[in-house]
């Protein structure tokens, strides 16, 4: 054991430069690794993230006026209080939007518990700052989910409308998140924040009272409240929201987005011990001389193996080691969305495990390639064949022989023999660098369905942009609302529609049934399968409901709507991001035949192409004088927001990985060829065009792998968001191809980034001595 550490030693100072790109190779895979988990933890989980940054209140108590909050303080288990806050109901209209908010009372600095993200804007401006009541516009501070569906930005004045029905503007001052259920059309009141003497303008003594508190221990929850109603009184609670019930609010987003990266991160995980396997195997190779020595003095196979393995595994050990502390020390100030993930990382569930799960397993997977090679390295005979009498590649093909012929440059000739010289050998190297080169092509094909919900939403089953709903129906209203809609330019068609919950057979569970536009006029749904609504009793489904009901299309379908029987023909399936895809989708007039009586709920409005909602909603307020309820169609791309920042970020990384991989490659194919390449010299070649020729095999085999790797990716990535969607509910056909131009860039990037990469060692390698050429015997 003694001599087996007295060669490792040996061995590390005479090849300190190879050792150190193991441990910085290896190093820097568990970094992105971590980044990867960090980023994975910080988009899966926007609840936790968001309450373990505000720190927030496990328990809302919401109570009448006359509440002694002070006597929570005293309740055991409770750790602090947020607020408590006075309340008033108001109605906040925008652009002919309208939602229901709970104003509180707040102070110019924000609290220390429960305290709201300001994501964009700022927060409420001190009285001696800002306009003061009765002397200017006050501020407001709006919940995100309010300030989504009143289309609200910072700088913008909504119109308030407090409790004696009086009107007040008020000017956003900021958008904020909370751990707190989010605002629903249809739900409970959302969440805004304003002084205490702009809450005393609007509420006139009409108020309320809001308290957070946030428990030692979450498990207490229903114990604490049942303690605090019994010290407040149950008689002036109103109402409790637990944790609980905002972490199942976004439980279908961590759950999607969970899914999502998971595919990415075992893919991540894959690559980088590719990548780590390839770095050890190929120093493993490089020494097969010393091996021979080694065994020619009297080394066992088993003391060659032993010695290689704790060689690597100490450089592992150590490039493990040095990768995870930067993670945990500096990952915080790295700029941008992927120093924000690391920096609430700590905080989120799983991060220990992840902090202890990786690095072990990464040393699982190294120790693993390192064993292999050691083994390899142990069957080296102690007096191997002289390399020179072997053939180091295949023949010059008849092809080359005639490139060479009409004069293509030597390099490029050559080069392409060198980066495919055997098949076996080229497909291994080809697939190893191409491997992360898939995933980022994965990611662009998730970017750009994320992109063609925003900017092509009638393609994604969204092509009604707004839903307006009139007050007060009346008998004349229907006439008066279609000649008011059709009086705004921007809009290119009206849908009336109608919507109500039915009961699949066997009544074992509720689905939606809608009525959208008439026959004369059907609603341009998103048909994938099938085809569009063209007859009496015909149907459309989302693949939610197909899969509820075990059907196809094709199928007669028969509900319970109201105590009376509906029968419906599939003739088609859409595109359906509402209520998990459990919606059938008819026209109203086949509605009406069951019950002639039926009007519409709402119309949905289908805009000319390049028309703004605010704008039309805003022109839609002002032609019906404040009548109507407009309402922006939810578009699912909401709940994804922050996979945008993480796609980016985790491109970065797979990118990481990849140069670690092609830094393998060259440096295993410059070393491999070193005999070959001082013939080539030896003969006449130039330093140039020896040069030249590792850059050209570098740039050759990254052109294949982007190839193969974005072909690959587009195929996966493809397939992967349409099963997405279709277990979610949506439905499949919603994948969408990242533009060509996009694709290109990857091919041409990864070119360019061998050609790099390869610059270096080319360089070295051209200005080689001829006296070189000896140690490359054996």
């Amino acid at each position: 054991m003694r001599a087996t550490l007295r060669w490792a030693h040996a061995d590390f100072r005479a090849h300190r430069g190879e050792a150190l790109f193991v441990v910085l190779a290896s190093a820097g895979i568990i970094a992105s690794l971590l980044l990867a988990g960090a980023l994975f933890s910080y988009a899966a989980n926007p609840w936790q993230r968001v309450f373990n940054q505000s720190h927030g209140a496990h328990i809302w108590l919401h109570t009448g006026a006359g509440a002694d909050m002070a006597a929570l303080s005293g309740v055991d288990g409770i750790a602090a209080l947020s607020g408590p806050y006075r309340t008033t109901a108001t109605t906040v209209e925008s652009r002919g939007a309208r939602v229901g908010v709970t104003l509180r009372a707040a102070a110019a600095a924000p609290p220390e518990t429960g305290r709201p993200l300001v994501t964009a804007g700022g927060w409420l401006a001190r009285p001696e700052d800002g306009a003061r009541p009765g002397t200017g516009t006050a501020a407001v501070v709006l919940e995100a989910s309010v300030a989504r569906a009143l289309w609200a930005e910072p700088g913008d004045t909504v119109r308030v409308t407090g409790p004696d029905g009086a009107p007040h503007v008020l000017q956003v001052s900021g958008i904020a998140e909370v751990a707190e259920p989010r605002y629903h059309p249809g739900g409970g009141p959302g969440i805004g924040w304003v002084l205490a003497g702009t809450l005393d303008e609007i509420a006139h003594g009409d108020t309320g009272q809001s308290v957070g508190l946030r428990l030692e221990d979450p498990d207490d929850t229903d114990f604490i409240v049942q303690r605090a109603v019994t010290v407040l009184g149950a008689d002036r609670v109103a109402q409790v929201t637990k944790w609980q019930q905002a972490r199942a609010e976004a439980g279908g987003d961590d759950r999607l987005l969970g899914q999502m990266f998971a595919v990415f991160g075992l893919g991540a995980l894959l690559a980088a011990a590719l990548a780590a396997a390839g770095a050890i195997g190929a120093r493993v190779r490089g020494q097969l001389r010393d091996i021979a020595v080694l065994k020619a003095v009297g080394f066992t196979p088993g003391q060659v193996a032993r010695g290689f393995l704790v060689q690597h595994l100490a450089f592992a050990l150590l490039g493990v080691a040095l990768g995870t502390a930067a993670i945990a020390l500096l990952g915080a100030r790295i700029p941008g969305r992927i120093g924000e993930a690391a920096a609430v990382w700590q905080d989120l569930p799983g991060h220990t495990a992840l902090m202890i799960g990786v690095p072990c397993g990464a040393v699982l997977l190294i120790a693993a390639a390192t064993g292999l090679s050691a083994w390899r390295a142990g069957r080296v005979p102690p007096v191997p064949v002289a390399r020179a009498a072997l053939p180091s590649a295949a023949p010059m093909t008849a092809l080359g022989r005639r490139a060479l012929g009409v004069r293509v440059p030597p390099a490029l000739v050559l080069g392409w023999r060198a980066a495919f010289p055997r098949r076996g050998r080229t497909l291994v190297s080809v697939a190893r660098l191409a491997l992360p080169l898939v995933l980022i092509t994965v990611a662009l094909v998730a970017w750009s369905t994320l992109d063609q919900f925003r900017s092509r939403p009638a393609q994604m089953g969204l092509p009604a942009a707004l839903t307006v709903r009139a007050e007060q129906p009346a008998g004349s209203s229907d006439a008066e609302l279609e000649k008011t809609l059709a009086a705004i330019p921007d809009i290119a068609a009206v849908h009336p529609g109608a919507e109500m919950a039915a009961l699949v057979p066997g009544q074992t569970g509720t689905i939606t049934l809608r009525g959208l536009g008439t026959t004369r006029d059907p609603y341009p749904s998103k048909v994938v399968e099938g085809r569009a609504v063209g007859g009496p009793d015909e149907a459309v489904a989302g693949q939610g409901l197909l899969d509820l009901l075990g059907v196809r299309v094709g199928a007669w379908v028969r509900m319970t709507v109201e105590g009376r029987p509906q029968i419906l023909h599939l003739v088609g399936r859409t595109i359906e991001p509402d209520s998990g895809g459990r919606v059938i989708t008819t026209t109203i007039d086949a509605l009406r035949e069951r019950d002639p009586g039926l009007r519409p709920d709402f119309h949905a409005l289908v805009l000319r192409k390049g028309a703004d909602p605010r704008e039309v909603s805003a022109a839609l307020a002002v032609a019906a004088g404040g009548t109507l309820e407009v309402r922006e169609t939810p578009n699912p791309v909401d709940r994804l927001e922050p996979a945008r920042g993480v796609i980016a970020a985790l491109i970065a990384v797979l990118a990481l990985i990849g140069l670690t991989e092609l830094l393998t490659l060259i440096s295993t194919g410059v070393r491999d060829r070193g005999r070959d390449l001082l013939a080539l010299k030896a003969i006449g070649l130039t330093p140039r065009q020896i040069g030249s020729m590792i850059v050209t095999a570098a740039g050759l085999t990254a052109l294949a792998s982007a190839v193969v790797g974005t072909t690959v990716g587009v195929l996966s990535g493809s397939w992967l968001v349409d099963s997405q969607g279709a277990s979610s509910g949506i439905g499949a056909g919603i994948a969408q191809l990242p533009p060509l131009p996009v694709l290109l860039a990857v091919v041409v990037g990864a070119v360019l980034g061998a050609v790099a990469a390869a610059t270096v060692p080319a360089t070295r390698t051209a200005r080689r001595r001829l006296a070189d050429s000896l140690s490359e015997t054996l």
